[in-house]
C-alpha cells in the first residue's frame, strides 16, 4: 500500500501517538490483564472484558435488596510503590480502601471497577496494576468487570501512576448495618491492622525525604538507628514476618481486606443469638475520626490503647517526627484496621471467631453516652467490668501509655 493509501484510522493513530498517546498500548494492556480480571468472575457478571460497560445482575434468593457503593483511592503511597518500582501491592490497597467501605454496611462485595492513570502507557507496568487489584478482588469475593487505563502525557511523568476504584455490594434492607442499633456499654472489639494501609503517606514521604532515608535499607537496620537496638530486638520478636524486609517494603504492606471475616464474623454471632452492631473502617483520619462515624447521636467511645500493641512501624515514624501516639492513632490507623461493636456479651466470642479466621483481635473500647464522656471520642481505661481481652497484661505491658482524652 502506498503512503497515502494508507487508512485514515492509521494516521489518526500516528498523530495521537505524536501527541504522546499509544492506542495499540492500551489494547496490549487490555489482553494482558485478561487472565487477571477473568480470575475475579462470579455468577451474576454478564458479558466479557472489553466492552463499553459491565453487566452484573443480583444474587438470586434475595427479596429486598439495597445496592451500596463506595469509591476511593490509595493516593500518595503510590509514588513509595513507584520510588521501588514494586507495582504488585498497591491494587490490593485499591480493593481494601473500597470493599471494606463497603462492609461497613453489611454489605457483600459484588463487583469492582477501576481506574488508572499513566503518564506514559507501559503494557505490562498496567498489567501487573490490575493484576493486583484483581488479587484484591478475588480475597474480598466481588469481580472486576471493567475499567479505564487513562494515559496523560505531559500531566504526569512517564514513570508516575494513579489508582482509583469504585465497588458496589449488595445487602438486604432488613440486614443493613447504620450504626442505629449501637447502645450505651456496647463493647468495641479491634482488628489488627497489617500495616500503614493506604493513609498518611504524605506525611511518610515527607519523613523519607526530610530524614533522606533508603527506602532499601534493611528495616531492621532503620529501626536501630531510630528506635535502639532493645526495641529493635522486641519488634522483630512480635513481627517475625519483618525481619528480612526493607523499610520500602513494610510501608507496601498491602491493606488488609477484611470484608470476608467481618460478613462471616456476622454471620457466626447471629448463628449464636448474637447481633453485630457497627463496623467502622479505620482509614483517613485514624480512630479519632473514624470510630465515632457508626455511633447514634449521643453516644461517643472510648478506647483504651493500652488493651492493644501499637506497630512498630509507627513507633519508627513517631520517632522521625516526634509525633507522640495519641497523634499516630489520628494521622495513622493505630494498629487496627477496623473495629466491630457488639453487645458486651459477644465481645469474646467475636475475638475467637476472628482469630479462627486469622485476625487478632482484642476488646479494645466501649460505648458510653457523649455527655458522659465528654465528647464523641476519648482515650482512657475502660469501666471495671469491661473484661473479656485474655490478652490485656500483656498489651498494656507492651504499650503503657492511655489516659488521653480527645
Amino acid at each position: 500500500m502506498a503512503e497515502g493509501d494508507r487508512p485514515a484510522e492509521i494516521e489518526e493513530r500516528a498523530a495521537y501517538r505524536a501527541a504522546g498517546v499509544d492506542v495499540a498500548a492500551g489494547e496490549r494492556a487490555v489482553e494482558l490483564m485478561r487472565a487477571a480480571v477473568e480470575s475475579t468472575r462470579r455468577p451474576e457478571v454478564l458479558g466479557v472484558l472489553g466492552g463499553f460497560a459491565g453487566a452484573v445482575g443480583l444474587p438470586g434468593g434475595l427479596r429486598d435488596p439495597l445496592l451500596v457503593s463506595a469509591t476511593d483511592g490509595i493516593g500518595t503511597k503510590t509514588a513509595i510503590a513507584g520510588a521501588l518500582r514494586r507495582l504488585d501491592t498497591v491494587g490490593l490497597d485499591l480493593v481494601a480502601m473500597c470493599a471494606d467501605d463497603v462492609a461497613c454496611t453489611g454489605a457483600a462485595p459484588l463487583f469492582f471497577l477501576d481506574y488508572v492513570a499513566v503518564g506514559r502507557l507501559v503494557p505490562e507496568t498496567v498489567a501487573e496494576l490490575v493484576a493486583g487489584v484483581a488479587a484484591g478482588c478475588r480475597e474480598a469475593g466481588c469481580a472486576l468487570v471493567g475499567g479505564e487505563t487513562a494515559e496523560h502525557p505531559g500531566l504526569m511523568g512517564p514513570d508516575e501512576f494513579d489508582l482509583a476504584g469504585f465497588c458496589v455490594g449488595v445487602v438486604e434492607r432488613e440486614r443493613l448495618l447504620d450504626g442505629r442499633g449501637v447502645e450505651a456499654g456496647d463493647a468495641i472489639v479491634g482488628l489488627a491492622a497489617s500495616g500503614l494501609h493506604a493513609n498518611g503517606f504524605s506525611l511518610v514521604r515527607a519523613l523519607v525525604a526530610e530524614w533522606d532515608l533508603d527506602l532499601r535499607t534493611p528495616y531492621q537496620a532503620q529501626l536501630r538507628r531510630s528506635l535502639g537496638e532493645a526495641a529493635t530486638r522486641a519488634a522483630m520478636a512480635a513481627e517475625p514476618e519483618r525481619e528480612l524486609a526493607s523499610l520500602g517494603e513494610v510501608l507496601l504492606t498491602p491493606s488488609r481486606i477484611y470484608s470476608r471475616a467481618v460478613l462471616g464474623l456476622r454471620d457466626a454471632l447471629e448463628a449464636d443469638g448474637l447481633p453485630l452492631r457497627a463496623v467502622a473502617h479505620i482509614t483517613g483520619g485514624g480512630l479519632p475520626g473514624n470510630v465515632p462515624r457508626v455511633l447514634p447521636d449521643g453516644l461517643g467511645a472510648r478506647l483504651d490503647p493500652a488493651r492493644w500493641p501499637l506497630p512498630s512501624v509507627l513507633r519508627l515514624l513517631g520517632a522521625l517526627g516526634g509525633l507522640d501516639d495519641r497523634e499516630l492513632r489520628a494521622t495513622f490507623n493505630g494498629g487496627l484496621g477496623m473495629v466491630v461493636v457488639v453487645p458486651p456479651a459477644a465481645a469474646g466470642p467475636a475475638i475467637a471467631e476472628l482469630g479462627r479466621r486469622g485476625l487478632a483481635a482484642w476488646r479494645v473500647g466501649e460505648v458510653r453516652p457523649a455527655a458522659e464522656l465528654g465528647g464523641r471520642y476519648v482515650e482512657g481505661p475502660l469501666a471495671a467490668d469491661s473484661s473479656g481481652d485474655a490478652g490485656r497484661d500483656e498489651t498494656r505491658r507492651a504499650d503503657p501509655e492511655g489516659g488521653a482524652q480527645w
